[in-house]
């Protein structure tokens, strides 16, 4: 439902001295809820901007949903397009650190002052149309004015949640990625794979191809594909890959067969991300991809770090699909990590792995410490505290649902993560890994102490 701005009040539009920090306190406050799900309103107010017709005149557009891998998928098309010489756009969320690491052009996050001037030209356009935006709704349509302003070749955008009524949605994509589905955002995306399946594939048009990149498929999203004429490539069937070793992968599908470095990222979102580009009218040659291979990082996706002399791995791992990938990562990195400090000391010591944890308090906690503490992982302590956000899991919830599953002399609470992340590094050595997961909020708090 719209809510007009007059029948709506809200804050004063900040001044021409406004910082992007103000801006974005601005726009929190300026509609009835944080999340408003719908295109009736964004769409006269991007349609003002010009952003629709810019997308679809100028730009070959990659748009990603999925309920887990799609940060990581994004950043290696993104990379590999760059790498190809292409200009390249990229939208992702959330954020980390810094609300710019949101909005790249060719990999380098745009400005304060691009941003400010591109929220700016927003609100002039939401206000002619006497519409109030979502926080999301205004950041993303200045971010695809931006991105029309720089004449970009390429855009890879990042579905924020479910697909069809997703304010990204907006642009018409040339070819869609679904990641995968599982159970997620069940009060906005229903409570079933077939519903959240239908909803993320509400970014197909008809004739575009699909990268789907899991082996299930819902029966809601198999019809839409049959009914829109989309040629699908699935993981599995029509491409796969495998692991050489600690350094080099394969990728394959009906056409090519190509040996590849790793990336830092997951190889099944890699393999997705290859099979798009692949899929795609883009000239994007084997030098261009491995180039890019090399280079593709993403903060807090497997994101393994030696900081204040301990060694930490981030992973924004938030549901059962999201632990199984990091899990899947992670053993063979223990295992590398062992040897790697057998071959440093002669000790007979061999380090732990301990957990900095935290959640928010609307998804399945219970589901992810069951995964993490039935793994062949030796987790020595459990150190929790409650994320800065309303949402988030109280330090009570969290040890009530980690004492069915760890000891309870492990699980060390504290006030807030800046304290859990110095207990951590005073209870650890440099044998020990320290784990880092539950929510992008969890990652985002701990490395702005680290950096700090």
């Amino acid at each position: 439902m719209s809510v007009s701005s007059a029948s709506q009040p809200s804050p004063a539009t900040p001044d021409s001295t406004a910082s992007l920090t103000e801006w974005l306190n601005y726009m929190q406050h300026i509609h009835v809820s944080a999340i408003d799900m719908g295109l009736s309103r964004v769409l006269p107010v991007a349609q003002y901007l010009g952003v629709v017709q810019s997308a679809k005149d100028d730009a070959y557009v990659f748009t990603v949903a999925g309920t887990n891998g799609k940060g990581s998928t994004t950043a290696v098309i993104a990379a590999m397009t760059q790498a190809a010489g292409y200009k390249t756009a990229l939208y992702q969320s959330p954020h980390l650190s810094v609300f710019n690491e949101r909005v790249r052009i060719n990999g380098e996050m745009v400005s304060d002052e691009t941003l400010i001037d591109a929220f700016n030209s927003v609100e002039r356009a939401r206000l002619a149309c006497e519409l109030t935006l979502s926080f999301f709704e205004m950041t993303t349509l200045a971010a695809l004015l931006i991105f029309a302003n720089a004449d970009c070749d390429v855009w890879v955008l990042e579905v924020g949640l479910g697909g069809r009524l997703d304010v990204v949605n907006i642009i018409d994509p040339d070819l869609a990625v679904i990641t995968n589905i599982s159970i997620d955002h069940i009060d906005w995306l229903g409570d079933n794979t077939e519903d959240i399946g239908r909803e993320k594939a509400g970014i197909l048009r008809q004739g575009i191809p699909l990268i789907y990149g899991a082996y299930e498929m819902p029966n809601s999203v198999r019809k839409l594909i049959d009914e829109q004429d989309i040629t699908c490539y699935q993981a599995e069937q029509d491409f796969g890959y495998r692991n050489l070793d600690i350094q080099r992968w394969q990728y394959s599908n009906a056409a090519v067969t190509l040996e590849l470095p790793r990336s830092a990222l997951s190889l099944t979102n890699t393999a997705n991300a290859l099979s798009a580009v692949l899929a795609s009218p883009l000239k994007v040659d084997s030098a261009a991809i491995k180039q890019a291979l090399q280079t593709v990082k993403l903060a807090g996706r497997f994101d393994y770090r030696t900081l204040d002399n301990r060694h930490w791995l981030f992973d924004v791992a938030h549901n059962e699909q999201g632990v199984a990938f990091l899990l899947a990562q992670l053993l063979p990195l223990w295992q590398q990590h062992l040897q790697e400090q057998a071959q440093k000391t002669s000790s007979a010591q061999t380090g732990t792995i301990k957990m900095l944890f935290s959640m928010l308090g609307d998804k399945d906690i219970e589901g992810v410490v069951q995964q993490l503490t039935q793994a062949d992982l030796p987790i020595s302590e459990w150190f929790i505290a409650e994320i800065d956000y309303p949402r988030a899991a109280s330090t009570e919830q969290l040890k009530g649902v980690l004492t069915a599953y760890a000891d309870t002399d492990s699980i060390k609470e504290f006030a807030n993560l800046a304290q859990a992340v110095q207990a951590v590094i005073e209870a650890s050595t440099e044998q020990d890994l320290i784990v880092v997961c539950g929510s992008f909020h969890t990652i985002g708090e701990s490395l702005a102490v680290l950096n700090s």
